[in-house]
């Protein structure tokens, strides 16, 4: 997977046809986008996508899967990094979500905008794959609440942490709604303000 987040195991028309697909689908979403319009982009026959994904459905599924997993490998090297503190492990993943989500905001938006038009198995295994990422910050958040670093609204326990990351996370995926450029934030005045907010929704004691 390349870091837009397309299939990097794939052939280089596999990612032509990938580029386009997500170019188009976060102009006008999947379900408005037909294989005519992304084999037309490539400069390619609408037969030519067959020769390379079953259906428009496989090729959405590819690319919205590649997305997520791309976030979570990123997300997971972050952490290993900040692996035992858990105030600096919560900062990286705020820290990874804030640049993929502003730095890569079509792609970010195509696979949180378009994954529930996926189906059957695939759309589970992005579901375990959403879960797996919410499920980092729960376990980051249970780990600083154990340490007395954070404390927790509603207690102590799975359901206060998730709680609390599900907020956090949703704070970082919608970036990709409004940031661009021209704003007066910089990216790295963005991450540390995120940063912030998600340490006081934490409960972070000072000294």
């Amino acid at each position: 997977m390349t870091e837009s987040g397309l299939p990097a195991g794939g052939s280089p028309l596999q990612q032509r046809l990938a580029a386009a697909a997500v170019e188009l689908f976060y102009r006008q979403g999947a379900l408005a986008t037909s294989v005519r319009q992304i084999t037309e982009a490539c400069g390619l026959t609408p037969g030519a996508l067959y020769n390379h994904f079953d259906s428009k459905d496989q090729l959405l599924y590819v690319v919205v899967r590649d997305i997520h997993l791309r976030l979570e490998s990123v997300l997971n090297a972050a952490l290993a990094e900040a692996a035992g503190d858990p105030v600096a492990e919560l900062s990286a993943i705020v820290k990874v979500y804030v640049a993929r989500h502003s730095d890569h905001r079509e792609t970010a938006r195509v696979a949180n905008r378009e994954f529930p038009l996926l189906s059957g198995e695939r759309y589970d295994e992005v579901v375990a794959i959403r879960r797996r990422l919410r499920d980092s910050v729960v376990d980051v958040l249970l780990a600083g609440q154990r340490k007395q670093v954070f404390d927790l609204v509603g207690g102590e326990d799975r359901a206060a942490a998730v709680l609390t990351a599900i907020p956090i996370l949703d704070m970082c995926v919608h970036i990709s709604e409004w940031f661009h450029e021209h704003r007066p934030l910089s990216h790295t005045d963005l991450e540390a303000r995120y940063i912030g907010l998600a340490l006081r929704m934490a409960g972070a004691r000072t000294e």
